[in-house]
């Protein structure tokens, strides 16, 4: 079948490579071919690693030296050239669509412009795509993933998500890292659970995690992001904890600031933890051990045994989250946690938050 159509590969071969192959089959060493092109070996072994641009001098140099006709390396270095530029937009173009791009502008973190590629570098505050794959590959491999089957996110969103997150605490003043007053102060945040809006409990948890040294930022996830939280140390110093609201209920979001917090405290500063994520579909003892820790925050452990008395029992809800200084729908999202009650019982009791007033406060 016969197509109009020319084959243009995903790859690229420079003139250095064809110069390597000539001089291996003729057995020429590297001394001897930078002599004869009168040049050092070590700009000859740039030629080789295709660093430098085969101009019409230097290619009547290669035709006495090698053989091949001048407008032989003139068309090979054309091609090659040619086909940087080929695959630089293609990779371009692939990065951009692993982007959220229509969130990040919907949501304000790129403002709308000509030169696309140039915003998302500078979003990203990156000189080039290379340095972000490495950036961002380098920190998700450092991440345990806590499991989840259902929402396997893509790295551009992650990212995306992640850069955003850092993003805003630039403008938060913290503290340095405390990690005896964190812990006190965790206890401490667990009665603003009662507090029924965001607008009136995101300032507080911003103001007091900022005197122990943690970063506190909401973002709401763009589009192929579905993670619930994050924590890494941005430095020795400082800590980011990162939340997005994804679930919008009040049992969701508190167990996972305090599963978030807990990593914090208990794991190595030099993991980055997401929540929310599958990598390899295995749990783990971090994961388990943050489980228990805001397990803990939440329902305290004097209180342990009482909280499997409670069963389905409504007036007995009420009372228990009154004296344990939670709300309702923690208590009731404890129950379902630990296989008292079921998933669908009782989700009356847990309160729906709202974005708008959420991002009132971000």
């Amino acid at each position: 079948m016969n197509s109009s159509k020319t084959f243009q590969s995903n790859w690229n071969s420079s003139p250095g490579d064809t110069i390597s192959d000539i001089l291996l089959e003729r057995q020429i060493k590297l001394e001897i071919f930078a002599k004869n092109i009168n040049c050092s070996a070590k700009e000859a072994t740039k030629l080789l690693n295709g660093d430098i641009v085969i101009s019409s001098d230097l290619a009547k140099k290669l035709e006495s030296a090698l053989g091949a006709s001048r407008e032989f390396w003139l068309k090979r270095e054309l091609n090659y050239r040619s086909n940087i530029i080929r695959l630089n937009k293609l990779e371009e173009q692939a990065w951009l669509k692993e982007l959220p791009l229509k969130d990040m502008t919907k949501f304000g973190w790129l403002k709308e412009s000509k030169d696309t590629l140039k915003a998302c570098l500078n979003y990203f505050s990156v000189p080039d795509i290379p340095s972000w794959r490495r950036k961002y590959m380098q920190e998700i491999e450092l991440v345990s993933f806590r499991s989840s089957n259902t929402y396997p996110s893509g790295l551009g969103a992650v990212s995306a998500w992640l850069r955003q997150g850092e993003i805003q605490i630039e403008s938060i003043v913290c503290e340095d890292w405390n990690e005896d007053l964190f812990e006190n102060t965790l206890v401490n945040i667990r009665p603003l659970t009662r507090k029924k809006n965001p607008k009136d409990f995101i300032p507080e948890i911003i103001h007091e995690c900022a005197k122990c040294g943690v970063a506190v930022a909401f973002v709401r996830t763009p589009s192929g992001c579905r993670i619930s939280g994050a924590t890494k140390f941005i430095s020795s110093r400082r800590a980011l904890l990162l939340l997005s609201f994804r679930y919008l209920s009040d049992d969701h979001f508190w167990f996972t600031f305090f599963h978030e917090a807990g990593h914090i405290l208990l794991h190595p500063k030099d993991s980055v933890f997401l929540e929310e994520i599958n990598k390899d579909n295995i749990r783990n003892q971090q994961e388990d051990d943050a489980n228990y820790f805001a397990g803990e925050i939440l329902i305290p452990y004097e209180l342990e045994s009482q909280l499997s008395k409670i069963r389905g029992n409504k007036r007995r809800i009420i009372e228990f989250a009154s004296k344990a200084g939670v709300s309702p729908g923690i208590v009731v999202g404890q129950l379902q946690h630990r296989g008292y009650i079921d998933f669908k019982y009782l989700n009356g009791y847990k309160r729906r938050y709202n974005w708008d007033d959420i991002l009132q406060k971000i």
